[in-house]
């Protein structure tokens, strides 16, 4: 993939050193303040910055032209490539946050191009307030184990995996009206994989501990768990996923993105897959075979 913005910043750079250089030279000859031998010299530094801008400009047209021929065939290649890849996969998604339209939208496109079904949605209101989750813990006999600060880490990781196991859900049942802003699909069936976003800032003090216990149960659910952004995000969460070991695929809003979340869900090797410096496994998981008839 180019780096655009390599490109754009040498372009900008070589077009205010070719400015600053014709007017210094303007300015000096102008006045007289140079002979003709320095002057000739000048000259064929602006000529030189000159010949500079117009290879940076081929180099940001080739780069144009390089991107809007990948997205092309990426465009053209993907129908084929995503079908099949999920058929019959039952899909969670958890937000961190608010549901992010656009991240929502692409990952229920996403699974739904690839044969799979999003079955339920979770989107987790932050920061924690702490009491009411105590109290309504409380209130609940066999929940009392994870009351307190001290439990936040059993906590999270109890959510982590009653929301892939499904069925009976204690937990998220008890702290529905404290913990979730939006819920959407039912408790069952179990999930076959797990995608978790954040839309909300960076979180800190017990919500950060929280958090870090429910993706790293996520992790080790024993299923394909997934953590995404769209391209361009604000407040990239992506290292705060890799550090609890999870997946991440940015750009889940472009076709790459898309495709690359559905191998990972579909059991292609773990890591970190984009076009952003983040994504050290690269664009994409190698793409297996369809079985025949798939």
């Amino acid at each position: 993939m180019f780096d655009f913005r390599y490109h754009v910043a040498s372009l900008a750079a070589v077009f205010v050193a070719l400015v600053i250089g014709i007017l210094v030279g303007v300015g000096l000859s102008g006045r007289g303040f140079v002979d003709d031998a320095e002057r000739r010299n000048l000259q064929q530094e602006i000529a030189s910055l000159r010949e500079g801008q117009a290879a940076a400009k081929a180099q940001l047209d080739a780069a144009e032209q390089g991107r809007d021929t990948f997205a092309a065939f990426a465009e053209r290649t993907y129908p084929a490539l995503m079908q099949g890849r999920l058929d019959d996969r039952r899909i969670a998604l958890v937000f961190v946050g608010s549901v992010d339209p656009t991240v929502g939208y692409a990952v229920a496109t996403a699974v739904q191009d690839a044969g799979g079904d999003v079955v339920r949605v979770r989107a987790l209101r932050v920061p924690l307030d702490t009491q009411a989750l105590d109290d309504a813990l409380t209130r609940r006999p066999a929940l009392r184990a994870y009351r307190g600060p001290d439990d936040l880490d059993e906590l999270g990781r109890g959510l982590a995996a009653e929301l892939v196991e499904g069925g009976r859900t204690p937990l998220w049942e008890a702290l529905a009206h404290v913990l979730v802003e939006e819920w959407s699909g039912a408790p069952a069936p179990k999930a076959d994989a797990v995608v978790i976003a954040r839309s909300a800032a960076p979180q800190a003090g017990p919500t950060q501990d929280f958090l870090t216990a429910l993706y790293r149960g996520l992790a080790s659910s024993g299923v394909p768990a997934v953590g995404v952004e769209a391209a361009g995000a604000e407040r990239s969460a992506l290292a705060a996923f890799v550090r609890a070991r999870l997946s991440t695929v940015d750009g889940v809003d472009t076709p790459p993105g898309r495709l690359a979340l559905v191998l990972v869900l579909g059991g292609a090797q773990p890591g970190s897959y984009g076009v952003e410096p983040s994504a050290s496994a690269g664009v994409l998981p190698p793409v297996p075979s369809l079985p025949a008839g798939g």
